[in-house]
């Protein structure tokens, strides 16, 4: 039977590698809510403002899908907003969905669910590996809004449920604020272009600690397994590579896809934002020089999000042991993960 697929955000970096997933595994229609028209032959756009309840309700008409993945935030000034704003989209799309042909919703969150949200972000060190029945953190944090709205819809309306927890998606996507794969790949494009030294921007926490990354492709197969595996239903999942790495040892694997030097960590501190605020006009005549697609730095690279990332004084990694249990098995080499997506930017011409 034919399994209909409603993705919220399907143009984002989780919604479009889900979307090409389901895709090519068959058995599936896909339609796609988002600001823009998704360029992925197959997907239905349905164009729509998910903060506006009455937008999202017009642009649901008709609509009966069996499986709803929710992958879209919209980041706001404070954790206030974030809650308002992010709960919203959620619960706009949930009470919009009528003719009750929901069987299941997998909610996409993150690891802030453990490191509290960018306000107060790693301000605490939770025990590692995050497990998912640690507790929620005190004070605001978005992704509890969210995933409240969901307890609260699935009681109302009987589908079951998923919440999805990865950790720095890796994979191509553009104009996506947690893409760390094209912030890396312009800022190593920029040193190789300049002469500058390729410097570890982060803290000597990160440099140092286990740390890991969950590809999109896999936290897409993550998503259709816990959609559809009656033994994973209304649980929380970590979702990352399965494969714990310290930068220290992968910034010169980076560095040498892009037949760089990896700099010698000077052991502080060196922010991207900072490194790279005289970089738009480089980037705009390498864009030129190298006949790139035409698009503005800030669009392709989120240096902001990348150093909170690497920035933490923390360490951050993640248990799989609950998937695993229930039957999801698989694993991603976390190098291929980042040069598959540098592939991918070159073939696109988003980097030279």
């Amino acid at each position: 039977m034919s399994k209909h697929a409603l993705i919220v955000g399907a143009t984002g970096i989780t919604g479009s590698n889900l979307a090409q997933h389901l895709l090519a595994e068959g058995g599936w229609s896909v339609s796609g809510l988002s600001r823009s028209v998704s360029p992925i032959a197959g997907v239905e756009t349905l164009k729509c403002d998910l903060v506006d309840p009455d937008s999202v309700r017009g642009a649901l008409v008709g609509l009966r899908p069996s499986h709803v993945f929710i992958t879209a935030w919209s980041r706001q000034e404070t954790e206030v907003e974030n809650c308002r704003v992010n709960g919203a989209i959620v619960r706009n799309v949930l009470d919009g969905l009528q003719g009750g042909s929901v069987e299941h919703v997998a909610l996409t969150t993150g690891t802030k669910h453990y490191l509290g949200p960018f306000e107060s972000y790693a301000k605490t060190q939770p025990e590692t590996p995050f497990r998912e029945e640690q507790e929620r953190l005190p004070g605001e944090n978005f992704y509890y809004v969210q995933e409240d709205e969901v307890f609260a819809a699935a009681a109302r309306d009987g589908f079951t449920w998923s919440i999805h927890r990865p950790h720095t998606l890796i994979g191509c996507a553009v104009g996506n604020a947690m893409n760390m794969a094209a912030t890396l790949a312009v800022y190593a494009s920029i040193c190789r272009e300049t002469g500058r030294p390729f410097i570890f921007p982060g803290s000597p926490q990160q440099w140092q600690a286990a740390t890991d990354v969950t590809d999109a492709r896999l936290l897409a197969r993550h998503l259709q397994w816990a959609a559809t595996t009656k033994a994973a239903a209304n649980l929380a999942f970590n979702v990352v590579n399965g494969e714990v790495f310290r930068w220290k040892w992968l910034w010169p694997r980076i560095a040498a896809y892009f037949d760089i030097e990896a700099a010698a960590y000077p052991g502080v501190l060196n922010p991207l934002e900072s490194q790279m605020a005289d970089a738009e006009a480089i980037w705009d005549e390498m864009v030129r020089k190298y006949g790139l697609q035409p698009n503005a730095l800030s669009r392709v690279a989120s240096f902001w999000h990348s150093d909170a990332d690497l920035g933490r004084q923390v360490e951050t990694f993640n248990d799989m042991g609950r998937s695993r249990k229930l039957g999801f098995m698989e694993y991603q080499d976390t190098t291929q993960s980042f040069t598959d997506a540098f592939d991918r930017l070159r073939a696109d011409r988003i980097i030279p």
